[in-house]
């Protein structure tokens, strides 16, 4: 799919902006970011092009599952090996498949100020309704609280929609800094952060900081969605969601109505799979879950792998021993 140049490079802002009262979201609000958002994975052909058929077949099942919307071109859809143009291309190919009540939160984040901005202008144009901006890395040691403070001010400040915050220390090997976050929380363009690194005594406090601003906490994984919930986090980008959506959206009803017991039996269940499918195996283990469970996940680009039989085999021991195959 060909993307117009006009989405690599920013728009006229005062056009760009009219997306904000377009959203989902009541005009004028914030997007309320309650609920279960899967970070997409994106299908790849035996050639290595992106599938963009079995990617909106995907999106057709996933219309069964109640989620809040979804996360394009975040940690899970391999974001870093693919082009700006195929970036674009599926989030317009995404934002086409589903309705619009559906959240759309993309990925946008890159090294520079400036590259971020083009690309959030640019994901804006293809249908985004939010941009889930990842901390930049590559020069980490310069990356202080007050450098990542402009970047992220900078980028809000030109971005036609919201922004969302996105720390993942175990890919970036960079946290998000508290006083940050905090100082962030403040920007009348940010709406809220992603927080991969499962420390719950953090975004506890996060939660308890910025309680006077509105301001929204998503936990990024299935691990601790629970106790993300427990200490007011508003929902979750879970990779597992991909393979166990309904079970996840049923966590998050079950701690939406204080049924913690019945909540805790479900989220013990789902830790082994959801480590199998993160930091054990990753996205190969990921897109082959969902291979099990009716979807498309298929291979990897390069230089990811495959699984071996022996991952395969403990990859499905994972999701047996807690009854999920």
């Amino acid at each position: 799919m060909l993307v117009p140049p006009r989405l690599l490079a920013p728009l006229r802002l005062g056009l760009a902006a009219s997306r904000w009262l377009s959203t989902p979201a009541t005009p004028g609000a914030r997007l309320d970011l309650r609920g279960i958002f899967p970070p997409l994975t994106t299908p790849f052909t035996g050639l290595a092009e992106v599938d963009y058929s079995r990617l909106e077949e995907n999106m057709h099942r996933y219309a069964t599952v109640p989620f809040r919307g979804f996360v394009v071109q975040g940690s899970s859809g391999e974001c870093p090996y693919l082009t700006p143009q195929e970036r674009l291309a599926v989030v317009s190919r995404v934002r086409q498949a589903v309705p619009r009540d559906k959240l759309l939160l993309a990925g946008s984040g890159c090294e520079s100020t400036q590259g971020t901005i083009a690309m959030t202008v640019g994901m804006a144009e293809a249908g985004a309704d939010a941009a889930l901006v990842v901390t930049p890395c590559y020069y980490r040691g310069a990356m202080t609280s007050a450098a990542l403070t402009h970047h992220y001010s900078q980028v809000a400040d030109a971005s036609p929609i919201p922004v969302v915050l996105y720390s993942v220390p175990a890919n970036t090997g960079l946290e998000l800094p508290l006083e940050a976050v905090l100082t962030l929380s403040q920007h009348p363009n940010i709406v809220g952060l992603k927080d991969s690194g499962g420390d719950i005594t953090r975004l506890g406090l996060i939660v308890h900081k910025t309680r006077t601003e509105e301001f929204q906490v998503l936990v990024g994984s299935a691990g601790f969605l629970m106790a993300g919930y427990a200490i007011g986090a508003c929902g979750g980008v879970c990779a597992l969601a991909n393979v166990l959506g309904a079970p996840l959206c049923q966590l998050e009803h079950l701690c939406q109505e204080g049924r913690w017991q019945e909540a805790q039996a479900l989220q013990l269940r789902l830790i082994e799979p959801n480590a199998a499918v993160t930091r054990k195996f990753g996205i190969p283990g990921l897109k082959q879950a969902m291979e099990w469970f009716g979807y498309h996940g298929g291979p990897c680009r390069a230089p990811l792998r495959p699984l071996s039989e022996a991952q395969l085999e403990e990859l499905r021991r994972d999701f047996r021993i807690n009854g999920w195959l």
